[in-house]
């Protein structure tokens, strides 16, 4: 038997089926089971587990009772506001039209999205993507950074005359690497500004460059060590490839979709696009 309680101030009464649930296994409810009810309008466990999964992360979290008793109360509490609604204003019916057929759409994204992907189809998407592609040089190189060029050719006599690079950084450098010895670390190309890129470029490793000028200042370059870039694994990329072919497989279904449905478009000029702001349309 469905428990009968008054619930707030209202007349209003709905049924809980806390007994009934307790008592009937998972195997024999349905998403049609009814858990509660207000004034003859059904609320349903499947209208529960739809709505828990759309809580925010942290209310998931939450013990199955805690959030059960708290969604029941929600959905109560939400019909009985709306058994008070007389007339349907015209801005609830056109956003129930949107949000049904943005769900009928998504049922139908979520099918393309969820069709696997074949270790064959990734594999042709992979060799697509880097086909022709070849490996880069990447740098690993040091830096001072002062505001002069005299300063910088005095730099570059010092460490040619025996200085140390690491520590000379450290005592004359003004950039933010200077405390650390000057180590820039590895790059590739176009991670550095151009003047710096092109003089690296040249350098053999262990060589001392400089004076180079560029929008920061003037540098002296060290060259630690070159090395080939690798190219990433496919097992790296496959979240990303098994993405792109989802994405490709869904552009395709849609431009055969649209090929043989009967679309009207706006003509060019025929509407005032500022017209997407007045709410006032929206009223009865």
């Amino acid at each position: 038997m469905l428990k009968r309680t008054k619930f707030l101030a209202s007349a209003a009464v709905f049924a809980l089926a806390a007994g009934a649930a307790t008592a009937e296994s998972h195997d024999e409810m349905t998403a049609e089971t009814v858990v509660a009810s207000v004034n003859g309008s059904d609320i349903t466990l499947g209208q529960l587990i739809m709505l828990r999964a759309q809580l925010p992360p942290q209310y998931q979290q939450l013990p199955d009772e805690v959030v059960f008793d708290g969604l029941v109360e929600q959905l109560v509490n939400q019909q009985l506001l709306a058994d008070t609604l007389q007339d349907e204003p015209k801005r609830v019916e056109i956003a129930l039209t949107n949000e049904r057929r943005s769900l009928r759409a998504g049922e139908v994204v979520a099918t393309l999205t969820e069709t696997p992907v074949s270790d064959a189809d990734l594999q042709m998407a992979y060799d697509a993507r880097f086909d022709g592609i070849e490996p880069e040089t990447e740098f690993n190189a040091a830096h001072i950074l002062v505001e002069t060029e005299e300063e910088a050719t005095e730099i570059k006599e010092l460490i040619d005359g025996g200085a140390d690079f690491s520590e000379t950084a450290a005592e004359r450098s003004t950039g933010p690497s200077g405390p650390s010895g000057g180590e820039l670390g590895w790059f590739g190309p176009g991670m550095m500004v151009a003047p710096f890129e092109e003089a690296v470029k040249t350098m053999e490793p262990g060589e001392i460059a400089g004076p180079v000028e560029s929008q920061f200042g003037w540098h002296v370059i060290k060259l630690n060590e070159t090395r080939e870039s690798e190219l990433p694994t496919l097992e790296s990329l496959r979240d990303e490839l098994t993405n792109e072919i989802h994405q490709l497989a869904l552009n395709a279904r849609l431009e055969e979709l649209a090929n043989t449905a009967e679309i009207t478009l706006p003509e060019e000029g025929e509407f005032d696009a500022s017209v997407i702001q007045n709410i006032d349309l929206l009223e009865d």
